[in-house]
């Protein structure tokens, strides 16, 4: 059972979360469509919180150890399988950086040992297709550190799937958006590409976006992890020698 000291902290996170876009918003880092889309998601989640805070009234708490609430999957079987290799993929291209680093420059120690923490739980929520709580631990990554490029890669990868399987077209804009941003913060990191190229080649009329950008990604030197990602990709647009 949720204890209510899991539910408040669930509860400040999306309220942190609402600030942080009004403040993305407010400085032009975001778009409109897809501050609502952030917007709508944490407030229905926010009265869930609150509806489930109420139910447990004035009922002694029962203390017990602290675990991270597994919800069902959103993504269908393929969709998922392609999310854990990209997880991989992208941890991997990231480790010679300090986990919890910045590509543009450092946190406290005491931040980034969080972050790598979160990064971390939320690597192994991917692996065992809990996607709803590896969004919520990205979240909080980037609620300390909002230009994070793994938190911000994964949960636009996130947002893009769940949206794309759910033919949600405010979640797929949501998921496109934060990609970009997460290339905008490392333009020369060739596993955001990857992710924005591999939506691109998904989403119809966007053939010559995804040839683009996969060039792009080609030219940053990737790894054979994540070449071997884009093969299929990179075949079916021609892209191969």
């Amino acid at each position: 059972m949720t204890s209510r000291r899991e539910i408040d902290d669930e509860v400040a996170l999306r309220e942190a979360s609402l600030a942080d876009a009004a403040r993305e918003l407010a400085a032009g880092e975001l778009a409109a469509d897809a501050f609502a889309a952030i917007e709508a998601r944490e407030r229905r989640a926010l009265a869930e919180l609150v509806a489930r805070r109420s139910a447990l009234g004035a009922a002694p708490e029962v203390r017990a150890p602290r675990r991270r609430v597994r919800r069902a999957r959103w993504l269908v079987v393929g969709l998922a399988a392609l999310v854990l290799a990209l997880a991989i993929v992208l941890w991997s291209s990231l480790v010679p950086r300090q986990a919890g680093t910045s590509i543009t420059g450092s946190l406290s120690l005491g931040r980034a040992q969080r972050i790598t923490q979160l990064l971390t739980e939320a690597e192994g929520d991917v692996a065992a297709a809990n996607d709803v709580a590896a969004l919520a631990a990205y979240q909080q990554v980037l609620a300390l550190d909002a230009r994070n490029v793994v938190a911000l890669t994964q949960s636009g990868w996130l947002d893009f799937s769940a949206g794309s399987a759910d033919h949600d077209a405010a979640l797929v804009a949501l998921g496109v958006s934060t990609l970009r941003r997460a290339i905008t913060v490392a333009p020369r990191d060739p596993a955001p590409r990857l992710y924005y190229a591999i939506a691109a080649s998904s989403t119809p009329g966007n053939v010559a976006l995804a040839r683009r950008e996969f060039r792009v990604f080609l030219a940053l030197s990737p790894s054979p992890a994540q070449r071997a990602v884009a093969a299929a990709y990179l075949r079916a647009l021609g892209l191969t020698r």
